[in-house]
């Protein structure tokens, strides 16, 4: 079993990052070889280029070779964890462009049958506020349907999950809370049934 393990994080001394080391411990522990792809450290420029802008009307478009490098990646892993910071109730920049670029038509959709299905995700998003300040203004559900059904599903993934850390910018104490936090969530991940 490959698991690709993305990070995105602008800091390696983060809250995101330790919660990544930690998933990378839990997925090597399940059996899972595991390829890390810490946006930040390699480098990964989010900004679309026109090599990467998606043409409708080519499916076999050849993107460039950052890319095509990415979704090999992509394309040899059964399990996506990706790790990263809810910003404005949303992707960080780093992580929505290599999204834009890499999760491109032709790629992860636009085919009948899409590469990525029959591959299993799980999202684990920091949020800074409280999951009371996130239900009451539904963020979690806007989250969640985001994430799991307008990407992954979208993409072919169907087994798909989110699960979003909130008070993340209490740090300190609290970090233990944090970590355990995504880290059950991955547990349960790993170990229910696929499409459960």
């Amino acid at each position: 079993m490959t698991a690709l393990l993305v990070v995105a994080h602008p800091r390696s001394d983060s809250l995101t990052a330790k919660i990544a080391a930690r998933a990378h411990d839990r997925l090597v522990a399940a059996g899972h070889t595991v390829d890390v792809l810490d946006l930040r450290a390699e480098g990964f420029d989010p900004r679309m280029t026109p090599a990467d802008e998606p043409d409708w009307s080519d499916r076999d478009k050849r993107y460039s070779p950052q890319v095509r490098a990415h979704m090999g990646r992509v394309e040899a892993a059964d399990t996506i964890v990706v790790v990263f910071p809810v910003w404005w109730f949303g992707l960080p920049a780093l992580l929505k462009g290599w999204i834009d670029r890499v999760w491109n038509h032709g790629f992860a959709y636009g085919r009948s049958r899409p590469r990525l299905a029959g591959k299993r995700m799980q999202w684990i998003g920091l949020a800074g506020y409280s999951s009371e300040h996130f239900a009451e203004g539904g963020w979690d559900d806007l989250i969640d349907r985001r994430l799991r059904v307008g990407i992954s599903n979208f993409c072919g993934i169907e087994d798909a999950h989110v699960h979003l850390v909130h008070d993340s910018v209490a740090t300190g104490a609290h970090d233990d809370a944090l970590l355990t936090s995504a880290d059950l969530a991955l547990t349960r991940f790993l170990t229910h049934p696929v499409g459960v």
